[in-house]
């Protein structure tokens, strides 16, 4: 158990020196913008609070390795501690200074997903989690929502604005879970919807299209808060390109029937 605190504490270091550089940058000229696909945009601010992540991970836990999404997306996991890093969740709101963007660092420990660090770069905030240690927001211990009644749930979602051939897909669930629930959330930042579930702040959440990165350190969050994650099939395996449906264990199974008939 100390051991993963010790990650835990190298993780939050290195997430939150990220995030103060991130905070005190402007957002990026166009000229400064790389647009990496349809509507994703990688920025010299995501390459450097990489580089300053992978320094402080390496150097804290020498042998470690480290999956980025600017670094190293294809690299296959190797040695006991195998980070998993995005550096800057959620560039289109940096770049507009929409107020929704953070830093996530998720860590397999013996090929075990056992840690993860968000910093909530424009509030200053940390959230963390370890296995059999709980999940937190600074000192306060989280736990998912109570709330079992559907149709008093707030959602959270991601549209899959870089996978369009999805969208009608993900347009038939939007509309069934709109029905049947109080509200649908879409911010722009999974890391920070995943805390949210974690906090009990949204009741439940999904999204079809997310990376590794994107949910690595969140997963954590939320299964130490006493939720759920798997993907649309119910496998706990999210750790890949796809689908993540996560909430309280109630809503969790509520949701995924829903989105099944949808």
């Amino acid at each position: 158990m100390r051991e993963l605190k010790d990650l835990v504490d190298v993780a939050r270091r290195a997430a939150a020196a990220a995030a103060a550089d991130l905070r005190g940058r402007t957002p990026a000229a166009a000229r400064d913008r790389v647009e990496k696909g349809h509507h994703d945009f990688v920025t010299e601010a995501d390459r450097f609070a990489e580089a300053l992540i992978v320094e402080a991970l390496m150097h804290a836990v020498p042998g470690s390795s480290v999956i980025g999404e600017e670094l190293s997306p294809d690299a296959g996991a190797s040695g006991d501690v195998v980070w998993i890093v995005d550096p800057l969740d959620g560039t289109t709101n940096f770049l507009h200074r929409y107020p929704q963007y953070a830093v996530s660092i998720g860590a397999l420990v013996s090929g075990v997903l056992r840690v993860g660090v968000i910093h909530d770069i424009v509030r200053d905030t940390g959230y963390w989690g370890a296995e059999g240690l709980g999940a937190w927001q600074d000192r306060r211990r989280l736990a998912v929502s109570p709330l079992t009644e559907p149709r008093h749930a707030l959602v959270g979602t991601g549209f899959p604005f870089k996978h369009l051939p999805v969208l009608r897909r993900y347009l038939d669930q939007f509309a069934v879970v709109m029905g049947a629930t109080s509200g649908i959330r879409r911010a722009g930042s999974a890391a920070l919807d995943l805390a949210d579930v974690a906090a009990g702040r949204l009741d439940c959440f999904w999204e079809l299209t997310l990376a590794p990165w994107d949910v690595a350190a969140g997963v954590v969050l939320i299964r130490e808060a006493g939720g759920m994650v798997t993907d649309l099939d119910g496998s706990p395996d999210v750790l890949r390109h796809g689908p993540v449906v996560a909430g309280n264990p109630a809503l969790h199974r509520w949701l995924m029937d829903l989105l099944g008939s949808a």
